[in-house]
């Protein structure tokens, strides 16, 4: 189960009693040691964040990664599986219950102490995001970079490796996990998603950018 310094950062935000002060200090080396790879913020970062420290004090993080993204695949491809998490009708005690019946015999401690906080505190919903977050704290620390590459139509193996090798040399050390997305919208080109930077090099970006400058005020003042 999660520990009592990590349930102070989400996980188990419902525990009523702190942890006594000499033990949050003794324990506090232990807590850096185990932080997460990059600092996320907000609700859903906050239990990814606890599950993440957790997962690492217990030396399970690729168990407890890829217990979660089974839970997010079956939410995706199981309507069934998705509509109880996402039913507000439910009281979140009956749904801890069934999350505790469901998987307590099949995942670790961790998953399941962090579906059932998440049940808990009426957030089973959200859940996707919740493992969104875990996995780009994953990423993270295995030196990983996401990266997406938009083509019009499928690349041939040849430019596909250029691009990957321009990527590689943009990321330095990161390793690079490269998407391929055909999208015949773009019409030509290229657009490249990785990280948090976007570049459009699509047909259809340039002729939007001609497009707004003959129509733009120089023009229409005329």
């Amino acid at each position: 189960m999660l520990s009592r310094a990590t349930s102070r950062l989400a996980v188990r935000s419902f525990a009523k009693k702190a942890a006594p002060k000499k033990a949050a200090a003794a324990s506090s080396a232990s807590d850096l040691a185990h932080a997460p790879p990059i600092k996320l913020f907000g609700v859903h970062a906050r239990y990814a964040n606890a599950t993440y420290s957790a997962a690492s004090a217990s030396k399970s993080l690729p168990k407890v990664e890829a217990e979660l993204l089974a839970i997010k695949a079956t939410a995706e491809k199981d309507a069934a599986f998705s509509s109880f998490l996402s039913d507000p009708t439910v009281a979140p005690a009956a749904k801890e219950a069934q999350i505790n019946t469901l998987f307590g015999s099949k995942m670790s401690d961790i998953t399941v102490n962090l579906m059932s906080a998440l049940a808990g505190n009426a957030r089973l919903g959200e859940t996707t995001k919740v493992v969104d977050c875990f996995s780009e704290l994953m990423k993270a620390s295995r030196g990983e970079v996401d990266a997406v590459i938009t083509s019009a139509a499928p690349l041939s193996k040849a430019v596909a490796d250029q691009v990957t090798a321009a990527l590689k040399g943009k990321v330095g050390d990161k390793k690079v996990v490269l998407s391929m997305v055909v999208d015949p919208n773009i019409m030509g080109g290229l657009q490249v998603q990785i990280g948090d930077e976007f570049v459009d090099l699509s047909t259809a970006s340039r002729i939007d950018a001609v497009s707004r400058a003959i129509n733009g005020p120089a023009l229409s003042e005329l």
